[in-house]
């Protein structure tokens, strides 16, 4: 996800989008403990991901 996408987003999108994140992420973290998890790499995308909105949510309160 582009920062430039983020910016533009609500500060109640981001945060929707940071539990979804959150969600997927301990499903995945479930399929890599069982062995069963398809795209490993998926994993470090969304904690990349989860680091931008926490950034751009600082960066918003910050400007206020």
């Amino acid at each position: 996800m582009k920062p430039q996408e983020l910016r533009n987003m609500t500060k109640d999108e981001l945060d929707h989008k940071v539990v979804s994140l959150k969600e997927e992420y301990s499903k995945l973290l479930f399929q890599a403990k069982t062995g069963t998890i398809e795209k490993p790499a998926r994993m470090s995308q969304i904690r990349k991901d989860i680091a931008r909105i926490k950034t751009i949510l600082r960066e918003v309160s910050y400007a206020k």
